[in-house]
């Protein structure tokens, strides 16, 4: 995988809604989990390539691309260009750098990519493994009831859907460690291996630095960091950046709370021991446009679904219209 380059500054027609100093200063920080070869009944929210070429093809014509790190520097020193973006994802798919990265490439220019490292060679992280138990099941349900949770029915497609995000909003705030016993349960009653392909080696970690992309700490094992003792917190926070360094041979100096709502997922405490573990910067998923007025380490990410590309750009003039420094 050959450097990718940060993109050239671009005009953005969207712009025109917008006084210039509306633009100046503010950093839109897109945020992606997977990216898919082709679409999933299962993962509807989440871009096929299609989709996702015409996202980065909009963005690198219209923004200045750049890794989160560089950005972050620039917006404190003041000297942010005009109409800057980073585009991010969460966790360490595999597809990220099979399906993801190429994109990137073809586009000139850099990702940001923050790993959970416990799952990374082999593993399956706790909401996949519910989705997979979902989608081998041939019955027309999922009873889990004595695992603490209900019964989940289902009649067609649709339903299915709808059922696996009720089971994944109803496992997502369990204690990490019950949560991981019960999604690997319900895989096992699937017929699941222990072992997947859904997640990245160490290898391609290293071949996405060695390209150019930043690589971001995310815990080891994408915990709800509210809900951890202060060492368990520390731990997580700490351990899994020392392991990505190790793996791709770099600091790492990014990093992104899991699931990252302020408040909900993760506190002020966990804040400072993200900046004691050593990183430079931390991305929320609070819904907003980072400025030099933003906590380094609670940067807000901002996250425009919308399938039309026009409706994409007009939220992104909206986004830097409305949150102003």
């Amino acid at each position: 995988m050959s450097a990718v380059l940060d993109s050239p500054a671009r005009r953005f027609s969207v712009y025109g809604l917008l006084a210039p100093s509306g633009r100046r200063g503010k950093l839109l920080i897109f945020i992606f989990h997977r990216v898919l070869a082709r679409p999933d009944p299962l993962l509807p929210s989440e871009p096929d390539a299609a989709r996702f070429e015409r996202i980065v093809s909009f963005v690198a014509s219209n923004f200045n691309v750049l890794r989160l790190g560089d950005a972050v520097e620039r917006l404190a020193m003041g000297s942010l260009p005009t109409a800057s973006a980073c585009i991010t994802f969460d966790d360490g798919y595999a597809d990220n750098f099979s399906v993801a990265a190429p994109i990137l490439q073809r586009h000139r220019v850099p990702g940001t990519f923050f790993i959970a490292t416990g799952y990374i060679d082999g593993g399956r992280m706790w909401n996949d493994e519910v989705i997979e138990a979902v989608r081998a099941s041939t019955g027309d349900r999922i009873d889990a009831t004595d695992v603490g949770l209900g019964e989940y029915l289902w009649h067609d497609a649709e339903s299915r859907v709808a059922a696996c995000e009720r089971l994944l909003k109803d496992l997502k705030y369990f204690e990490p460690k019950r949560r991981r016993e019960v999604a690997r349960e319900l895989a096992h009653r699937a017929g699941l291996p222990a072992e997947a392909d859904t997640m990245m080696t160490p290898a391609q970690l290293r071949a996405l630095a060695d390209a150019g992309h930043e690589l971001g700490g995310h815990t080891m094992t994408h915990p709800i960091l509210a809900t951890l003792s202060d060492a368990a917190a520390a731990d997580e926070i700490g351990a899994g950046r020392e392991q990505l360094a190790q793996w791709i041979g770099r600091p790492v100096e990014s990093f992104a709370y899991p699931n990252g709502v302020p408040g909900v997922d993760y506190t002020v405490r966990d804040v400072g021991l993200v900046a004691k573990a050593g990183f430079r910067s931390a991305v929320s998923t609070r819904r907003g446009v980072a400025t030099a007025r933003s906590i380094i380490f609670e940067l807000p990410r901002f996250s425009p679904w919308d399938r039309s590309m026009p409706k994409f750009a007009l939220r992104c003039a909206q986004a830097l219209a409305t949150f102003n420094p």
